[in-house]
């Protein structure tokens, strides 16, 4: 007798029966369902994984390389906003002075006619981290020596040194500051120093002093999603590090455009 297809053979009023129900057929309820062996030199298939058949493997996204940051990105978020959080940092009485001076457009309580928001009237580059509120796309280049950020905003340009060398001794004050880069682990950190004073920290007017230390952590998080994390330090503004996060969506069909703050220099005109 087959043990898989006949469960058995008799007569039956000199006529022979033969019952071939298989075993699918006769399976308990609420049991799968046997599978017949393959024949003699088929490969059959490895079992499937899953409810009641062992631990199913974790989804993998597309394959990326965490140390590669190629590429154009956008925030997720669309348009910037004015700041990082509602909160907003915490200021030393110097830096509070300076805030009760700012008169950002950004937030409504300002017309163009009345700001004083020093890149809304005059073009100044917005400095780190404000360019990342500048409602435009970043790319990242890489090479041997360093990677480089093109904000779309104004023909943005940073030069992120990664062969090793420290800040030197002897900086001149930037609008957009010395930066060095390095990994660790997966995660590239981004250390500015050598700002001057001509920036705000967002576009709600929160200043700094010519002390801004900005640490910037990117970390690719899979194939499609940046994550960047920045700690502020200015002993002389703030009481204590203000933290923000912002997250970046790839668009791989996207370029890089021509933005020029000059060409709408007359803002009081570009109002009307």
């Amino acid at each position: 007798m087959r043990s898989l297809f006949l469960c058995g053979t008799f007569v039956l009023g000199g006529v022979v029966v033969i019952c071939s129900a298989g075993l699918a057929q006769n399976a308990p309820a609420g049991q799968p369902p046997a599978q017949a062996n393959p024949p003699a030199g088929a490969q059959s298939n490895p079992p499937q994984q899953g409810m009641g058949r062992g631990p199913a493997p974790p989804v993998q996204g597309p394959p990326h390389d965490p140390h590669d940051l190629a590429g154009v990105w956008n925030t997720r978020r669309g348009y910037g906003g004015n700041s990082y959080d509602r909160q907003g940092p915490e200021f030393t009485p110097w830096g509070q002075e300076q805030f009760k001076l700012a008169k950002a457009s950004n937030g409504g309580q300002y017309t163009l006619q009345q700001t004083n928001d020093p890149v809304t009237t005059k073009c100044f580059p917005p400095g780190v981290p404000r360019i990342y509120l500048q409602p435009f796309p970043l790319q990242f280049v890489q090479t041997p020596k360093e990677v480089i950020i093109l904000y779309e905003y104004d023909h943005t340009v940073r030069h992120v040194l990664t062969d090793g060398r420290k800040h030197p001794d002897d900086l001149t004050p930037t609008y957009m500051g010395d930066s060095i880069g390095r990994w660790d682990g997966d995660t590239f950190v981004v250390d500015t120093i050598g700002f001057n004073d001509k920036t705000w920290l967002d576009r709600a007017g929160r200043p700094h002093s010519d002390q801004l230390h900005v640490v910037e952590r990117f970390q690719r998080m899979n194939l499609n999603d940046l994550e960047l994390d920045i700690t502020m330090e200015d002993p002389k503004a703030l009481a204590k590090p203000w933290n923000a996060h912002i997250g970046f969506q790839l668009h791989p069909d996207w370029s890089i455009a021509e933005q020029v703050c000059a060409d709408n220099g007359d803002f009081v005109s570009f109002e009307k």
